[in-house]
């Protein structure tokens, strides 16, 4: 299947300023001409092909390497109590609460985020005044809305308090006054966003277009939205809207994280990555790499050239602590996890054992000898024979939110709503009966949150968990041996949970505040 084709961003359209006419005391109206191969803003919006460049404009910042192509970990998995991050460094900096304001991985992120914004609040204001087909219109501007959302959604659990700019910046008057609003205001307008979404998208694409979001992906982002802010019922509900639809757990639960099997019945939003041979950083343009160059920052050590970091040994003595039906260990480690071990486990016709880069065992990758667990989750070795972690030889789309998620978030919101009910233990069985895991017959809200760990560790989600459960100063903050590679956590202050408001921010618009803590 092919997936949708981002590097046609229009990338710097949405900033450029109108091109002005240069006087050059003349009064030849000949010489005052509209250069016809620049594009200016009131040159485009104008056709259904404007809109289809416009709405992949709004899609690119997602593959830009300062969002998820690479910088995107260090604000979620590397902040988490499973990741312990190799030495001080700026990338560790945020998972151990030393963030400063004007640290670059703090303003990239931030920016790429902001651009996502700002180029959906484009489409949602010029693609409805474009004459073209109702529903292919409709469909680019639902797209709008969940980019919008979506980007702020990520804004909200990373930094908390942020404007909230829903026009494009030519349509501020003093763009440069704009205040930070109150959290609730930002919510509630995600919720918005959310259920415009839900309203205008489709339910599926052409395979040609794949990658592109659906109403189904709109429907599990707002139930993660009321989740999030501890609206059960609300969650519930849209949950339930997934749970009676056509989304399915894959068989093979490892199937979920190669680039084989991507774009799958398991997934209902996943960005869709390239390994196009580029060699240029991905940038926010054409001919710019478009691969997942995250990958160099989950390999084990040894088979990366950047820091790395190694998994808290708690992680992989929870995925032992509980035997399938057949007793042995959980598929999941093995996807999950790399670590010494001899055992095998036979799943799905496969007999998985603990391996990494080259198929190599735990003792050929390190025959001197390290007592150390790592990553092996989206390394997707297998699939093309990777011979190691490398900025552009993945392809391997990175999957935001898949079915299983889905069915453990409606066990958690149908738990704290009714507790132990039929309905909780038949979703959470689902996923555990999916990797040959004993069916509970009741269920605790801490076993709830271990099966999140097991399912969906290094998802970039364990981190928001534990920020909305309100554990992170219980779980990361009090257990700074989570933290021993890169320091510890002595650099924590309170509201430091949240990463600091970028200091150019701060020195471009006085009315922003810096967040608590810093």
């Amino acid at each position: 299947m092919k997936k949708i084709n981002i590097k046609l961003s229009i990338t710097t359209m949405f900033f450029l300023s109108i091109v002005g006419i240069v006087n050059i005391n003349c009064s030849d109206d000949v010489l005052e001409q509209v250069n016809p191969n620049v594009i200016t803003p009131s040159g485009f919006w104008k056709t259904p092909e404007d809109a289809k460049k416009g709405i992949i404009g709004a899609y690119a910042p997602f593959t830009n390497i300062w969002y998820y192509t690479r910088f995107e970990i260090f604000t979620s998995d590397y902040r988490d109590d499973l990741v312990n991050g190799f030495n001080v460094s700026e990338r560790t900096a945020v998972g151990r609460f030393g963030g400063t304001p004007g640290a670059n991985g703090t303003i990239w992120v931030w920016r790429a985020m902001f651009q996502g914004v700002n180029r959906a609040n484009e489409v949602i204001f010029h693609v409805p005044n474009i004459d073209m087909n109702a529903t292919d219109r409709d469909n680019i501007v639902g797209e709008g809305y969940f980019i919008r959302g979506f980007n702020y959604f990520n804004l909200l659990n990373n930094w908390l308090n942020v404007p909230l700019i829903t026009s494009p910046i030519s349509e501020i008057e003093k763009p440069s006054e704009i205040l930070q609003a109150p959290p609730a205001d930002v919510w509630a307008q995600v919720e918005a966003d959310l259920k415009q979404a839900q309203q205008l998208l489709p339910a599926s694409w052409p395979d040609s277009e794949l990658g592109r979001v659906t109403s189904g992906a709109a429907t599990g982002m707002l139930g993660k939205v009321y989740l999030y802010q501890g609206k059960y019922a609300e969650a519930k509900a849209e949950f339930s809207k997934i749970m009676n639809s056509s989304y399915e757990l894959m068989d093979n639960y490892a199937h979920n994280f190669t680039e084989e099997f991507e774009n799958n019945k398991e997934s209902l939003f996943e960005i869709q990555f390239t390994a196009d041979g580029i060699n240029g950083w991905g940038a926010d343009n054409a001919n710019s790499r478009k691969a997942a160059a995250y990958t160099m920052d989950l390999a084990p050590k040894g088979f990366t050239g950047q820091d790395g970091f190694r998994i808290n040994n708690w992680a992989l003595d929870l995925f032992l602590d509980e035997r399938t039906i057949n007793n042995e260990i959980d598929p999941r480690a093995y996807t999950t996890l790399f670590w010494d071990n001899d055992e095998t486990t036979t799943y799905e016709g496969n007999v998985l054992a603990s391996r990494t880069y080259e198929n190599k065992t735990w003792d050929e990758a390190y025959p001197s000898g390290d007592t150390n667990v790592y990553a092996n989750k989206f390394l997707d070795w297998e699939y093309k024979g990777f011979s190691a972690a490398s900025f552009n030889n993945s392809g391997n789309n990175f999957r935001v939110l898949r079915y299983a998620d889905v069915l453990l978030m409606y066990a958690e919101a149908e738990f704290m709503l009714n507790g132990s009910t039929q309905s909780a233990l038949d979703a959470i069985n689902e996923v555990r009966e999916r990797v040959d895991m004993p069916a509970f017959t009741t269920i605790t809200m801490q076993e709830i949150e271990e099966e999140r760990i097991k399912e969906l560790s290094l998802e970039k989600t364990r981190y928001y968990d534990l920020l909305r459960w309100d554990k992170v100063k219980s779980r990361i903050v009090d257990n700074s041996e989570f933290k021993s590679e890169s320091g510890g956590t002595s650099a924590y202050q309170e509201g430091r949970e949240y990463i600091a408001i970028p200091q150019n921010e701060l020195d471009r618009n006085l009315n922003f505040k810096q967040n608590p803590g810093y």
